[in-house]
């Protein structure tokens, strides 16, 4: 690859990508990505005295850089939906593996360790309001990964094709596609959260089955989910953001998974709206299993 043009790649006057506003130096090796920018001052809460060094905010990106048990690691927002996981992972992956004054792709790769720390609706009955499910394997609805050459390289063919049958799947609407998380980050989870297959939706409402005003394309979309399985597979929660980030991060070289803490139960029709202690404890255990 040649020299990228300031078309593709828009870097700032202070030498930071375009979006998160970020330079180089200031994001650690370990990120921790969330989607309500108020996280990301939840997850700083923890981190240790006086360490942090970078405090910055453009847009719905909200950044703050520290340590926590010594360990350098950013929290990053990343508002909702895979678009804009598109425009997180695309420059994160910049910002270590691009030479902003030359444009050029770097000739030593630098890969970076992702946790996506989320909310999700679960459609197994047996899961409850409060579980922490870890995605060790990621459905996407978005699409996304089928905007970029090599799909097929991370793409999990097999049970993609027997969820298309399953489905019944509308050709007008995108393929789905699935994708295993870091096995690392599954090693350093296995034995605390859920074991997830993981739907992320490029909406809320009828991407997820819900009908308002409008009706889904897809009838009886929470039942069909849960009764898909594949050896053993079975989808267990909903959320918008995980199969963008792990699919996106694997094509790319890094390390990167999803962990969700269950605030609604959509095939018991259930939720728990003072889910917030529930998120203080996931990020407490996700630093913990990070750092250990």
């Amino acid at each position: 690859m040649g020299r990228i043009p300031e078309s593709e790649l828009i870097i700032n006057s202070d030498g930071s990508v375009f979006h998160l506003h970020l330079r180089p130096e200031q994001l650690a090796d370990t990120v921790i990505l969330v989607g309500d920018q108020g996280r990301v001052d939840i997850v700083a809460s923890f981190f240790d005295e006086g360490s942090i060094e970078v405090d910055l905010q453009s847009r719905e990106f909200h950044t703050i850089t520290g340590k926590y048990n010594g360990k350098r690691i950013s929290a990053i927002s990343t508002g909702i939906g895979p678009d804009n996981i598109d425009i997180v992972m695309t420059e994160l992956d910049a910002l270590v593996n691009v030479d902003f004054e030359t444009r050029m792709e770097k000739a030593e790769k630098r890969s970076l360790t992702i946790l996506r720390i989320g909310t999700c609706g679960a459609v197994q009955p047996e899961i409850p309001l409060g579980g922490f499910i870890f995605s060790q394997m990621s459905l996407g609805f978005d699409g996304l990964l089928n905007w970029y050459k090599d799909r097929d390289k991370v793409a999990c063919k097999e049970i993609e094709e027997a969820f298309v049958k399953h489905m019944d799947w509308p050709q007008r609407i995108g393929r789905p596609y699935f994708v295993e998380s870091a096995p690392e980050l599954i090693e350093r989870f296995k034995d605390s959260t859920i074991k997830g297959l993981t739907m992320s939706a490029p909406g809320f409402y009828g991407p997820q089955g819900r009908c308002v005003r409008l009706t889904p394309a897809i009838d009886d979309l929470i039942m069909k989910l849960e009764q898909f399985r594949f050896e053993d597979w079975k989808v267990t929660n909903i959320e918008m953001e995980s199969s963008a980030l792990v699919s996106l991060a694997t094509l790319m070289g890094h390390k990167a998974a999803t962990v969700c803490c269950a605030i609604a139960n959509r095939y018991a029709k259930e939720s728990q709206p003072d889910y917030k202690p529930f998120i203080h404890r996931l990020v407490k255990l996700s630093l913990d299993n990070l750092t250990k």
